[in-house]
């Protein structure tokens, strides 16, 4: 069993290697030829993915677990949704296009300095808080979250637990189905250390 930070971890080095790759990534008609759209379209599963879980299970034990949780889930929340808006724009958009470059770049900034608060100013805080029983609870629990979780973004999805886990399991759903029609393969887990 993985406890919670090593599986968010494995995600955030999965999502920073992608975002090392992306970085600089042919724009016009190269990008197309490139295999650009597939290597985004990992990305965007794997963030849909990731963000979902954290918005159903992690920043509600921030907001329970920190004096200051809530200001923490917040500032954290809304770096999210912003950052669903672009995915939404990668979502739709095509290698190419001058708006769908804008909206990668856009991501990969705002990904990096968001995973740079999660780990550095969250994670430190959340780790003092809990013993290691929790953190292998909370892993076992994101696992199992991740497993269902929706594939896009849905930026127009209510952030909070409850909308999260009844309105993102119905999405994740109807996801799953759009995947399978449109032959849209998702990327693996990255591997447990």
């Amino acid at each position: 069993m993985v406890d919670a930070f090593t599986l968010l971890r494995n995600d955030h080095e999965s999502v920073l290697g992608m975002f090392e790759v992306l970085d600089g990534a042919p724009q016009g008609s190269g990008a197309q030829l490139s295999g650009l759209g597939t290597m985004v379209t990992d990305l965007v599963v794997a963030e849909s993915r990731h963000e979902a879980i954290e918005q159903q299970h992690f920043w509600p034990l921030v907001r329970e677990t920190l004096e200051d949780g809530d200001r923490l889930a917040d500032d954290a929340m809304a770096q999210e949704n912003s950052g669903k808006h672009l995915l939404q724009k990668l979502e739709n958009g095509k290698p190419g296009e001058p708006e769908y470059h804008g909206a990668l770049a856009a991501f990969i900034e705002a990904g990096r300095r968001h995973i740079a608060y999660e780990q550095n100013v969250v994670w430190p805080r959340l780790a003092a808080a809990l013993n290691e029983s929790q953190l292998q609870e909370l892993g076992a629990t994101l696992a199992r979250a991740k497993e269902k979780a929706p594939t896009r973004p849905h930026p127009d999805t209510p952030s909070g637990p409850g909308a999260q886990k009844t309105m993102g399991a119905a999405a994740a759903t109807l996801d799953k189905l759009r995947d399978a029609v449109t032959g849209r393969e998702n990327p693996p887990d990255p591997p447990a250390p």
